[in-house]
């Protein structure tokens, strides 16, 4: 696939490149515009996990909320303490928990609500660990892009086109550089210096591999 240069950042100035609290450090600062991101880059995915339950859209937006509810006020105690925790892995125990708060709300549960189907859908739901099936890599991997975008904004636009052809779309670093009209090492330093700073940014939100 061609690589397309993001024109449409070209017209917004970007932000200084500095080194600073990652999204969830500024969360917990209760800086909103750093809680509004998390939320657009994890709703999707906990919209979904809700939605394989049988959830109807309004019921499963509701319980949504719910779930960032209780991520706000418990975002303080979440911390990494060794590489097997994760934000995703705290955020589904806590969707899984009102996804049964949910039910228990509804009556003796999902089997008098929606018979045999939705207490089958609900028993996988109970089973899945994140990451285990290709549905729920799918939607990690659109997290992940999500998470990317919404730092599109730190960097000037040549050096977020050269990052995002290399590793996104895969193209060779030779092949960016002269679609951009950048050198080669132009291309790897743009790669490195993006990736330095989306790990600083997306900290405990997603995993980038090593440049």
């Amino acid at each position: 696939m061609a690589h397309k240069p993001d024109t449409a950042s070209s017209a917004t100035p970007a932000q200084p490149e500095e080194t600073s609290q990652s999204l969830i450090g500024r969360a917990r600062s209760d800086d909103p515009e750093a809680w509004r991101r998390i939320v657009r880059i994890y709703g999707p995915l906990v919209y979904s996990w809700v939605r394989r339950t049988g959830l109807q859209p309004c019921d499963a937006s509701d319980v949504v909320q719910d779930v960032f509810t209780s991520v706000a006020s418990g975002l303080g105690r979440f911390s990494k303490r060794d590489e097997s925790d994760s934000f995703r892995g705290w955020l589904w125990t806590i969707c899984r928990n009102k996804v049964n708060d949910h039910w228990r709300r509804a009556g003796v549960g999902p089997q008098a609500v929606g018979g045999t189907t939705a207490n089958l859908r609900l028993q996988d739901f109970q089973s899945i660990q994140p990451s285990t099936d290709d549905e729920e890599r799918s939607h990690v991997l659109q997290l992940n892009l999500r998470a990317m975008r919404e730092c599109r904004g730190l960097f000037e636009p040549q050096v977020w086109n050269a990052f995002w052809g290399v590793v996104v779309d895969g193209l060779a670093p030779a092949d960016v550089a002269k679609d951009l009209g950048l050198s080669v090492w132009a291309v790897y330093k743009a790669k490195s210096r993006v990736l330095k700073r989306l790990r600083e940014e997306l900290d405990g939100l997603i995993v980038l591999e090593a440049s």
